[in-house]
């Protein structure tokens, strides 16, 4: 039998897979109506509770749930607002939301739809029928999940792919404008590649950036924060709400892991060992600003960092939104 190859149980390792219960959020202002639907799914999801649409949108941000059953008629913040709220916010726009209530009026059914819900369920419910679409639309979702991950993993290392960096760059720059908060990256290089794949050959050279990528992978302790194939031996992450401390303090990381490793490379000119050089840059985004500027800034730290003498890390902070380019 054919064994896995590394970069396939890399890529395979990073797919969402159904480890544990799968997470459900109910948003109902009426606690009874809650309790109906938690011993209904108590056994077979992780269930978070939500008495409001604030906290339904909050909760779905901290919790990331795998699907959401909401109800219309609510005070403040009803269904449909709070529904059109989720799909428009990156982080939880992906999330199935199924609509339970009392109401059968068709109007409300298609506008339902319309903003987003994948499916409208009247009570009283039917317990079997409810457990049936529930699962249908988690089976649904798994595979969309399973098909993004796909789309947008580099089959060589295992990491995100600059498909993906590009992606999460421009959806986290715009994030960052929004909240004014910051947001770093850190581009990394890997010393000499050319000299080690002309000397140990391709195939040990795809094995070294298998391993730096693991390496990578292993230093970043946050969810949100990602690293990425950004072309040849070069590698890059995006660290969201991050200053330029942090940072550099996840790079250092990264070049002491790399070296950790303990690679020979016996025509390296900088160690015996395979050493990254990295370029660290924080932005605040402001009004017209281009996630190509953070890109630039980091890209002008690592030039940096390798003409110094590689296998270090530099770093900048970017300028005050109020003097970024228009």
């Amino acid at each position: 039998m054919k064994s896995m190859s590394p970069a396939t149980h890399d890529l395979l390792s990073m797919l969402p897979l159904p480890e544990g219960l799968p997470r459900m959020l109910i948003i109902d202002d009426q606690p009874a109506n809650i309790q109906v639907l938690y011993r209904l799914f108590a056994d077979d999801f992780q269930v978070f509770m939500a008495t409001s649409g604030e906290q339904g949108l909050e909760t779905a941000r901290q919790e990331s749930p795998d699907i959401i059953l909401l109800d219309v008629v609510m005070p403040d913040m009803n269904g449909f607002e709070t529904c059109s709220s989720l799909k428009q916010d990156a982080q939880t726009c992906d999330i199935p939301v199924l609509f339970v209530t009392a109401h059968q009026n068709p109007d409300e059914e298609t506008r339902a739809l319309e903003i987003g819900g994948v499916d409208f369920i009247t009570k009283p419910i039917n317990p079997a029928v409810v457990r049936a679409r529930v699962r249908t639309h988690l089976t649904l979702k798994r595979q969309t999940d399973t098909f993004k991950r796909l789309v947008f993993i580099d089959g060589l290392t295992g990491t995100f792919n600059r498909r993906y960096f590009d992606t999460q760059l421009t959806s986290e720059f715009a994030r960052a404008a929004r909240s004014r908060s910051s947001l770093g990256l850190i581009l990394v290089d890997v010393d000499h590649f050319k000299l080690f794949n002309d000397h140990y050959g391709h195939q040990a050279g795809d094995d070294c950036l298998r391993a730096v990528a693991r390496a990578l992978r292993h230093t970043l302790w946050r969810p949100g924060d990602a690293v990425a194939r950004y072309g040849g031996e070069e590698f890059a992450c995006i660290l969201p709400d991050t200053d330029l401390e942090g940072a550099l303090m996840v790079a250092q990381r990264m070049t002491d892991a790399v070296h950790a490793l303990g690679l020979a490379h016996e025509t390296s000119t900088t160690d015996q060992v395979v050493t990254i050089s990295a370029g660290v840059a924080v932005l605040s985004p402001g009004p017209g600003g281009t996630p190509s500027e953070l890109v630039a800034l980091a890209d002008e730290q690592l030039y940096k960092a390798k003409a110094g003498g590689r296998a270090q890390v530099c770093g900048l902070q970017g300028p005050a939104p109020a003097t970024l380019k228009a």
